[in-house]
């Protein structure tokens, strides 16, 4: 298969045009010759120079990942970004990128795939950002505590996860916002959801969330930032036929 297919096929399932408005992260082809010939994809969270190396190593023609290398603004292309680009040209690999789409997609994306993942019921669409939607929310088939939520999803939690207002908790309703979702909290308040999922929290909404009793479980920015990348992996091997990998590189956080 040529990248040019590979990239037109990616961009169309995940519907990247949709998100030109709202994400300035370059989605689509960040690194590579569209008239390539590609065989293998590795998939990934980031493009950093431990994962550009470890698919390199694994044979691959492309590494796919959700944090790329650009993000709205100017870059020259010294130092650490040199050396990610040079290290992906010097061996042929392309790099595709996917962020905000990635996020948003109902079938693919990282919310998406959590909510199917907890078989939520009356999923929708949830929470904005910059006019366009990234979450989605809706109700368990019966009310769940934040372990069985654990559980279901199968994620690895550490000392650096966050769970507030959560312990002697049961759940019916929840809003699901992979990455650095602890702002949109507060629309889970405005719409009387039980429980915010997301990977980082953020300080500034504590106090407001324990004086309103709302929960949240922050499960990791990567580890919920996994869920659609792996769905991806999934379905380019299935219909693509291109052999695939996935590169694990967990941070912790």
């Amino acid at each position: 298969m040529k990248l040019r297919e590979f990239v037109d096929r990616m961009s169309d399932v995940l519907e990247i045009g949709n998100f030109y408005g709202a994400d300035p992260s370059q989605n689509g082809l960040q690194v590579g010759d569209f008239n390539a010939d590609i065989r293998k994809v590795a998939f990934s969270v980031d493009a950093s120079l431990d994962t550009i190396k470890a698919a390199i190593a694994q044979k691959a023609d492309v590494l796919f990942v959700h944090h790329g290398l650009f993000w709205g603004n100017s870059q020259t292309i010294t130092g650490r970004h040199y050396e990610r680009i040079s290290t992906m040209i010097r061996n042929n690999l392309a790099l595709f990128a996917c962020h905000l789409p990635l996020d948003a997609h109902l079938t693919y994306g990282n919310n998406a795939q959590m909510a199917m993942k907890l078989n939520l019921r009356d999923i929708e669409p949830f929470a904005k950002f910059r006019g366009a939607y990234v979450g989605v929310k809706g109700r368990f088939a019966s009310p769940v505590t934040a372990q069985q939520i654990i559980e279901m999803l199968g994620v690895r939690v550490n000392d650096t996860n966050f769970a507030l207002k959560c312990r002697g908790k049961k759940f019916a309703s929840v809003g699901i916002v992979s990455g650095d979702g602890a702002g949109d909290v507060y629309t889970a308040m405005d719409e009387d959801l039980d429980l915010l999922i997301t990977g980082e929290s953020r300080y500034s909404t504590i106090n407001d969330c324990l004086e309103d009793d709302m929960s949240m479980l922050c499960l990791g920015h990567y580890e919920t930032e996994t869920f659609g990348v792996r769905a991806m992996m999934d379905l380019v091997g299935r219909e693509l036929g291109l052999q695939t990998c996935f590169i694990d590189m967990p941070l912790g956080l």
